[in-house]
């Protein structure tokens, strides 16, 4: 069984009931097989503000818009082979199958029906709380089935201090 939405992409029963077979490639149907993938990496940057992206650059291309963004960021994905998984799962409802995921990781509450629950609510604004400082510029790479930070920059924030976090030196420490 299938389930491909926005989201996600899954598939359960047949093949997957036994732990056993490898399943036919042709179950992924939104990534390239990561020893396929291309083998330059794709470089590109996500621009956020208070944790959310609102722009990613690649190469010269400039994305903006919510959606635009995710789909952008999905072909990426899909092209470098990014966020397959093969796993056996203790579902929610207590019993055990094994799944074949492409998923982007936007929540086990979504997953599990409970997106208009307490559980739910509470993570979203435990999220959105803890980024309404996140302010800059990720640089990423994906490249055969990963996708890397290269490097980070905040005009906002001090995202690191060399004086309080040094190893080279005690000045700065609590301990000091």
């Amino acid at each position: 069984m299938m389930t491909d939405n926005l989201a996600h992409c899954s598939y359960e029963a047949g093949i997957l009931e036994q732990p056993e077979p490898t399943p036919p490639e042709d179950m992924w149907t939104r990534t390239v097989d990561p020893m396929k993938a291309p083998d330059e990496p794709a470089k590109f940057t996500i621009h956020f503000e208070k944790g959310i992206p609102v722009k990613v650059e690649i190469g010269d291309k400039v994305v903006t818009g919510s959606l635009e963004i995710f789909k952008a960021l999905n072909e990426i994905g899909r092209v470098h082979g990014v966020g397959r998984i093969d796993i056996v799962e203790l579902r929610f409802i207590v019993r055990s199958l094994r799944d074949r995921f492409v998923t982007y990781e936007w929540s086990r509450c979504l997953y599990n029906g409970m997106y208009f629950s307490p559980e739910r609510e509470f993570l979203q604004h435990s999220l959105e709380f803890s980024q309404r400082q996140v302010d800059g510029k990720v640089h990423m790479m994906a490249f055969k089935g990963n996708a890397y930070v290269v490097k980070r920059s905040s005009e906002t924030s001090n995202l690191y201090s060399e004086t309080k976090s040094s190893m080279d030196t005690l000045e700065g420490s609590p301990l000091w």
